[in-house]
Order: structure tokens, then sequence, then C-alpha cells
């Protein structure tokens, strides 16, 4: 069955992500709690489950296998996992292995969705030079999978090339939130925009920006508790997604049975935010634009003549979104804005920037303080 827009329109939008499930003290994934929350999901009316390869060294699949796969009739869920053809594979054929190997762990039998894992501009080549577009492609035609696309992380230019080259993707998984709708570092409006354009139903991927806007700065706490809505902070965030045209799923990584409730509390019966309460997201973009430390509006006039072609207004963005992010995000981010271009290190202090800069920052002082990303 396409994915066309009446399949959107009758789709539970919550989706259960099985990237951050629950653990025991020794690390292990604590698969009865996992049970209890799949329970819940699948009495609520959720069918979608979504896992990797990757995720968790193949624990994730295995705890699918467990808590879904070997509980429930096939025909009562859906299961998206991925193939990751840069982490762990180091050649053509142990990336396709990927595929044999969760068809084993995850004892789907075949799968509702098949994505290609985190496409970035550091990686895509090696999903050509795999032939892993054909390789997804023969496993459909096989009956093995039902419908296959790809997670993005990357500039809309690369997503407009791929979705030009490969006009038989079904759909495409974004990182979308209301913190990141504007961060041109994660370009989530414009690539969403370009899956519009395409007619290529989304996915979305950190609604909550890996549980940031579950626990956000206090000035946006404050927006939001002054409505006096009985609606936690992650139910703004995920509703605010789900509300968007074209969105097939949202994807919320659950780590405990409270979270499983409480995402089920607002989805289970999903209604669309009204107009008052995008204005009252718009009042949290607001909050957290005036939290940032660099003031840089991203115009762009400082890269437009840089030597060394560094993204200044992309590295801002992601050292003044530090606050309250865990390291390793905040560090993944960087990685992303800067692949292919110059980092904060490689300013020559040339002095280009600061000239054209309208709001008179000191760019080369503040890329020099944005170069601990880089360690």
């Amino acid at each position: 069955m396409a994915l066309d827009n009446k399949t959107i329109a009758d789709t539970f939008k919550l989706g259960f992500g099985l990237m951050r499930l629950p653990k025991n003290e020794d690390g292990s994934i604590d698969v009865p709690q996992v049970c209890t929350m799949a329970d819940k999901f699948m009495e609520a009316g959720g069918t979608y489950f979504d896992t990797a390869y990757v995720y968790d060294n193949g624990a994730s699949e295995e705890a699918f296998r467990q808590a879904v796969a070997e509980r429930f009739p096939r025909e009562s869920y859906t299961v998206a996992t991925k193939l990751n053809a840069f982490l762990q594979c180091h050649d053509e054929a142990s990336a396709k292995q990927q595929f044999f190997t969760s068809l084993e762990r995850t004892g789907a039998k075949y799968f509702d969705y098949y994505l290609l894992h985190a496409i970035q501009r550091s990686n895509v080549d090696k999903y050509e030079n795999y032939h892993i577009w054909d390789f997804v492609k023969e496993q459909q035609a096989k009956g093995l999978i039902k419908h296959w696309g790809f997670s993005f992380h990357a500039d809309p230019e690369l997503l407009e090339e791929l979705l030009t080259a490969h006009p038989d993707a079904e759909f495409v998984q974004l990182q979308i939130n209301y913190a990141d709708w504007k961060n041109p570092g994660v370009a989530a409006q414009k690539n969403w925009e370009i899956c519009r354009a395409h007619g290529k139903p989304v996915i979305v991927m950190e609604p909550v920006k890996g549980g940031i806007l579950a626990d956000p700065i206090q000035e946006v706490k404050d927006v939001f508790d002054k409505t006096g809505k009985d609606l936690s902070y992650a139910g703004w965030a995920i509703r605010y997604v789900a509300s968007l045209e074209g969105i097939l799923v949202v994807l919320s990584g659950m780590s405990n049975t409270a979270q499983m409730e409480d995402n089920l509390s607002f989805m289970k019966n999903f209604q669309p935010l009204s107009e008052k309460e995008q204005e009252i997201i718009e009042k949290a973009q607001f909050a957290l634009d005036r939290s940032k430390d660099i003031p840089c509006t991203a115009c762009h006039y400082c890269t437009d003549g840089c030597p060394q072609n560094i993204p200044i207004p992309e590295i801002f963005h992601v050292e003044n979104r530090k606050k309250g992010s865990p390291e390793f995000r905040t560090l993944r981010e960087y990685t992303n804005v800067t692949q292919g271009r110059g980092k904060a290190s490689d300013c020559i202090q040339c002095g280009q920037c600061e000239s054209a800069c309208p709001q008179h920052l000191s760019i080369i002082e503040l890329l020099q303080h944005c170069t601990w990303m880089e360690k």
C-alpha cells in the first residue's frame, strides 16, 4: 500500500522509538518493562515500532523480538529498522549483511519500513559505493520490505539531490522539533518543506531533542506553565510536530512506563495544536532565542567571503544550544554543521567576517571560544 495522504491521515501518529529503552543496573535492557510499555502502547492503538541495527549493539532489535514479535500476531504491528553503512561494517558485504542479521534479531519475518540510516555528507558516498539503494529495492521486490526510505542529518541541498536522484524513496525521517525549526545546522523547516515539495511523507525523530525539551530551560517552562494546561513539556513538543502536514509518525524514544503513559495521554486521541497553542509555541521559541549567548541572527553576511568556508552562524547556533544539552549531542551537532566545511579552529583571523557583520560581533574571538567542541 502506497504511503499516500489517506494513509497518513489514518495513522496513529505516535511511534515507539526503541533507542533509549529502560536499563537494568548491569546496563542490559529491562525487557519486562519494555513488555509492559509495548502492551500499553498497543492497547492504546499504537502499532509503529522503530529500532536499528546499531542501537545498543543489536540489543534493541532483540528486545523488540522478545517484547513484541514473540508476543503479538505479525499483522498487529509494524516495525522499522535501519541499515548503517558506516558503523559496525567495513565493506559492502558486511553492510548488506546487516539486513539479514536484523531479520533474525527482530523475528519480524519482513520489515514494514526499512531505512538507510543517518545519511550525512560524510557518509552518503558509502551508500552509493556499496549499492545500498539498489539492495534495498531488491529486498522489497522479494517481499521482505514493504516500504523503504532514509533518515537524514544534513543540509537541504543534499536532501534535494537525494530525492531527485532517488524519486522512488517512499518517505524521509527528519529531526524536527520547535527548538530546531529554524536552526540552520539542522534545517528542520527547510528539509520538511523539501519533502512536502516532493510529496514524501515525513517520519519525525528527536521531537523532544533527546529529552532536552521534556525538561527545557526555565524561561521555556515559564511560558508553558502560565497556560495552566495539564500537558507535559514533552507533550507540547510532540503535539507541535504531530500537527505539521505530511507527518506519517512521530517517534518518541520512551525510557520508562511513565513516559509511555504521558505520551499516550495526549496522543491516543490526538488533536492538532490550535491557533492559540501555536502562539504559545512561538513564545517558547522566542524564550529560547532570548537565552542565546551569542546574538547571531544567521544572516550569513559573514560567510559569503570567508576564505576557509567556515559555517559561522551554524557553529554559533550549536554553541548557543549547549545550555541544558548533553555534551555528546552538542558535539554531534557541531560535527554535522562542519562536515565538508571549515571548523572554528580553521579561522585565519583575516577579519572579513567582522567587517561584514551587521551585529558587530567579535567573530574571531567567538570562534576561538567555540574550538572546545573539537576536543
